[in-house]
């Protein structure tokens, strides 16, 4: 079993949605044992450029030959675990970038008649969502779960599961209920 972890807080160790992440995985290691292969991913530390009309049209070799690398990466993971804070009601730049590498039509995605289809196989994703605030799951400022999820379903995988940690800025009490209840959550995986 191999198992993507990416981690885009640019909060370091202070992070919730990288202990989240670390968790998830921690989890998964010990209920598939030495079957499980980890890539791992810190797009705080390592940024994915972002996309340009240059890479877009493959006249960068070495970013293209880096987009390969990232979408590989993706087809080939069985679970897929990312972690996203939410800046500004959305996702980290950083993360945004790594989503335009492996939203490639004709590989992860293809256009029909019918409309779009996803070609990315079968996968589990789990995101590890931190959040200052308290938005919830139908939140009209959500465009960062919301979005993933979107992301996720349109290259196929619809086996999308949110662990979230919500009200994390909201007071040392607010912050260790969220904990606790998202660690709870991933105790059931």
């Amino acid at each position: 079993m191999k198992i993507l972890q990416i981690d885009s807080s640019i909060l370091g160790d202070a992070s919730i949605s990288r202990q989240l992440t670390q968790a998830i995985v921690g989890q998964l290691q010990q209920k598939h044992g030495e079957a499980v292969e980890l890539e791992y991913l810190d797009l705080a530390a390592q940024p994915i450029p972002h996309l340009t009309a240059e890479i877009l049209m493959g006249q960068n070799l070495e970013q293209a030959a880096l987009g390969e690398q990232i979408l590989q990466q993706y087809l080939q993971a069985d679970i897929v675990v990312v972690g996203a804070a939410m800046y500004n009601f959305g996702l980290p730049s950083t993360l945004k970038a790594w989503i335009d590498r492996i939203s490639v039509a004709g590989r992860t995605f293809k256009y029909t008649e019918n409309g779009p289809v996803g070609l990315a196989g079968e996968k589990k994703v789990y995101i590890a969502s931190s959040r200052g605030g308290v938005y919830g799951e139908q939140s009209p400022v959500d465009f960062q779960e919301a979005f993933l999820k979107t992301v996720f379903n349109f290259t196929g995988v619809t086996d999308v599961h949110v662990i979230r940690a919500e009200g994390v800025n909201m007071g040392d009490a607010a912050k260790q209920q969220a904990i606790e209840t998202a660690m709870a959550q991933v105790s059931q995986i």
